[in-house]
């Protein structure tokens, strides 16, 4: 038996690790017009560093997966994090577009190392309580979200944008001492392990690809556009204010969900959809109440705190011995999701204005449920359960 309180640090370790991969990701947004001044373009071809970092990790998850299946996971987790190093250092210095686009691409191929092995890794450093292992580490999600891109945003206003990408370029290297310390290793996947494609024939693990897929793209569609949607609302000037009640509860949901995944997995999962779609509802219908907002606001951050743990343990135990193929594919589709909200988003701003993105999440999250109640038996069970990798 392996207690979770003695693995405590080496998942912190790759909490930081998933804090590191979405600040890295996000950060451009946060020092916008800094780095468009300093790499001399316009903002629009500034805020590509995002697009080309979500490309990078949509089109080498994958593959590199797969061409990487028998190493061992700490050391493909320290390539990872030595990949960000790497990125945001050459980010930090240069003052060519171009270069800073290919620094943005491999910070994306980087991520897709970190967030194909993550939770496989947690749930190996911790096989008798994996669920609240995987809480643990995705809590550095919100953790980026909520606390990293103000404080870098803060940073970048401060001293300017190099900075912000130095001290992540700092983070990383600290992490890889701390890796390379405190976290065991873990072998990687023996000869002879299900080929990629093969493992969408596993049952379950197609619903729970699905549901990725929609959900992130619903809830992207929202949140890449927050800002537009507050203005809407007549609360532009507190989106700060907004995205910290969002992160705050976030956390929470994190905590929820840790504390009881193990048991009730399909349960968690409806009631995150159901009130991400309370959210949505009152968004939409109540956009002109501030305190309904902040309200609908933090039933979304609760409802969506959890769910990358969710997916990224349903799609673990559905693909049991091919689970790593299973969370590079899981991987590949939330960044393509992501990639796809911001353009549809974009695209049903001109169209029907800001008041028209929380009914499009609603609608969206609307097969997301009937997905998630018809995979009863694989995909979205009752339990988890312990896979077989």
């Amino acid at each position: 038996m392996t207690n979770l309180r003695t693995r405590t640090l080496p998942l912190l370790a790759l909490t930081t690790a998933a804090f590191v991969t979405v600040l890295t990701e996000a950060l451009p947004a946060g020092v916008l017009p800094g780095m468009s001044a300093g790499l001399g373009v316009g903002e629009s071809a500034a805020g590509q560093a995002v697009t080309i970092y979500a490309l990078g990790t949509a089109l080498t998850a994958i593959p590199l997966s797969a061409a990487t299946a028998n190493w061992s996971r700490k050391r493909l987790l320290l390539t990872g994090i030595a990949g960000f190093a790497l990125a945001n250092t050459v980010t930090t210095l240069s003052s060519d577009y171009a270069l800073t686009m290919v620094a943005r691409f491999v910070a994306g191929v980087a991520a897709g190392v970190v967030w194909a092995l993550l939770a496989g890794y947690a749930r190996r450093l911790a096989p008798d309580d994996q669920g609240r292992a995987i809480a643990i580490v995705m809590a550095g999600i919100p953790l980026a979200l909520s606390l990293g891109i103000p404080a870098g945003t803060f940073l970048g206003g401060l001293l300017g944008w190099r900075s912000a990408f130095g001290v992540m370029s700092a983070i990383a290297v600290v992490l890889l001492a701390w890796i390379a310390t405190a976290v065991p290793d873990q072998p990687g996947q023996p000869a002879g392990r299900t080929p990629v494609l093969r493992t969408l024939t596993v049952p379950g693990v197609v619903p729970v690809l699905a549901v990725t897929l929609v959900f992130v793209l619903a809830h992207t569609v929202l949140y890449t556009y927050i800002a537009a949607f507050l203005g809407h609302a007549g609360l532009g000037g507190a989106v700060d204010a907004v995205l910290l009640v969002f992160g705050i509860a976030s956390l929470a949901g994190i905590g929820v969900v840790g504390a009881r995944i193990d048991r009730a997995l399909r349960a968690l999962t409806v009631l995150s959809t159901v009130g991400v779609a309370v959210a949505a509802t009152l968004l939409a219908v109540f956009a002109g109440s501030p305190a309904l907002v902040y309200v609908a606001v933090a039933l979304w951050g609760l409802g969506w705190g959890g769910v990358p743990t969710l997916l990224q343990t349903a799609a673990g135990n559905a693909g049991g011995a091919a689970a790593d193929n299973a969370q590079a594919m899981l991987v590949t589709l939330w960044n393509a999701a992501m990639a796809a909200g911001g353009v549809a988003g974009g695209v049903l701003l001109d169209a029907a204005g800001p008041a028209a993105f929380p009914w499009a999440l609603l609608m969206l999250l609307l097969p997301v449920l009937a997905v998630v109640l018809g995979a009863r038996r694989h995909g979205f069970p009752a339990r988890s359960r312990v896979s077989s990798e």
